[in-house]
């Protein structure tokens, strides 16, 4: 059953924003190879922002940036992870596309350390790098 969070109403994860120095190239991967739907996009050429829906009401966000290395005041992304249910045939997608596969395919059991939850929990999930080097896991679990 999925978990009400009391404190937000409406919660979970609404996008996760990205920086790229190859603004089309990294909306064309997004939408072409990963199915996503352009839902709004706005500025300038330099500073195009661009809202992603990968379905569901969750979005990718990207941000055109001529220096996507400087530190500065944006942290970088340890990775970020989509929900899918055809994992197996996106990874596939994902390779034709030319990215590399960090992570092939592959079972993880889980113990659920949290109380009451279900245990253990097996996860099919693959690691893959993006257009600009981010680091995108795909993970299949009907349990979560």
């Amino acid at each position: 059953m999925p978990h009400t969070n009391p404190v937000l109403n409406a919660a979970g994860i609404h996008h996760v924003a990205l920086r790229t120095a190859d603004f089309d190239r990294s909306v064309a991967f997004y939408a072409d190879t990963l199915g996503c739907a352009p839902k709004m996009q706005w500025g300038d050429p330099g500073s195009r922002a661009v809202m992603l829906d990968v379905g569901d009401g969750n979005y990718v966000e990207v941000f055109e940036r001529d220096e996507p290395d400087s530190v500065g005041s944006e942290a970088r992304l340890l990775h970020f992870c989509l929900r899918c249910d055809n994992l197996d045939a996106v990874v596939e997608r994902v390779r034709a596309a030319g990215c590399i596969i960090t992570v092939e395919p592959k079972d993880v059991p889980v113990t659920n350390l949290v109380p009451g939850g279900t245990s253990p929990v097996t996860l099919r999930l693959a690691f893959f790098e993006g257009p600009d080097g981010e680091i995108i896991e795909l993970m299949s679990c009907p349990d979560l």
